[in-house]
């Protein structure tokens, strides 16, 4: 199957974002979710560990916004591109989380043209949206700008991701994509195949129905498409070269965690095999 290596043109008008930059060159993304952590030093071993962005999630998470405020912070600071998905339709606290530092807001379980336009707006300061006023941004390191200047720098900064995770989404999916002020469409595998009724280890045949048909969907309305919540890195990686945009999702906080805790239990026993019982 041929590689599709086309970049996204309308990518420019995010020039501000080094995240859409790299995916318009069709350049990877890594990201590491945090769930789990509580501290900015999240942010810290996540540069250390060569990744581009953190994603926050705050709608599996009991996490605080100052928490994730602080977190969004630090990774500005240390050159990651940080973004949080927030709980599904809690629109209020979008603005907060942009005030405080994060540089892209994941919008869960969008399914028409309407919720994707509503998203985009609490995103967006005027003309283009609807988001409150501010005097000075984390982003821009606190400089007082004339407002015009700082509102359209925040809006050409700020990524718009939206997950699509249902039959009813996926339907709809080119008309999510066009509406203006999307940058990044997501698809929600883990939901999206408990929807259609298909939940396994494995893709399922209608979850690369799926999967198809957004990718043409997506080409069709020139929006990069990040494939999320498959458990097989082939897979992904056919789905990349098929268009899908080279975003990768290295884990979560919590599951490295667990990997790491397990492996080293495990490492600590073997050292004393044959010696002691049990």
């Amino acid at each position: 199957m041929q590689t599709q290596n086309h970049a996204f043109s309308y990518l420019g008008a995010n020039s501000g974002n080094p995240v859409m930059e790299r995916l318009a060159r069709r350049q990877p993304v890594t990201a590491l979710g945090v769930r789990s952590a509580r501290t900015a030093e999240i942010a810290r071993l996540a540069k250390s560990t060569n990744h581009h962005a953190v994603w926050i999630d705050l709608e599996h998470s009991t996490m605080p916004i100052d928490v994730a405020g602080a977190i969004c912070s630090t990774a500005q600071d240390v050159g990651l591109v940080p973004f949080v998905r927030v709980p599904e339709r809690e629109f209020g606290v979008i603005g907060r989380l942009l005030d405080s530092g994060a540089a892209g807001i994941i919008m869960p379980r969008i399914e028409t043209a309407e919720q994707a336009a509503d998203a985009v707006a609490a995103c967006r300061f005027p003309p283009e949206g609807h988001r409150s006023a501010i005097a000075t941004l984390p982003q821009f390191g606190h400089r007082r700008m004339p407002p015009a200047h700082l509102y359209e720098a925040a809006n050409r900064s700020t990524i718009v991701k939206l997950l699509v995770e249902s039959p009813r989404g996926i339907e709809n999916i080119e008309a999510i994509a066009r509406v203006e002020g999307v940058d990044l469409v997501g698809i929600g595998s883990n939901d999206l195949s408990a929807e259609l009724g298909v939940v396994g280890p494995s893709v399922h045949r209608l979850m690369r129905e799926a999967h198809d048909a957004a990718l043409a969907a997506c080409a069709r309305a020139n929006k990069p498409l990040v494939i999320g919540g498959v458990a097989e890195p082939g897979y992904i990686a056919d789905c990349i070269r098929r268009g899908a945009a080279p975003f990768l999702m290295t884990g979560i906080d919590t599951d490295i965690l667990m990997m790491a805790m397990h492996e080293r239990v495990s490492n600590a026993l073997a050292s004393l095999s044959g010696l002691l019982d049990g």
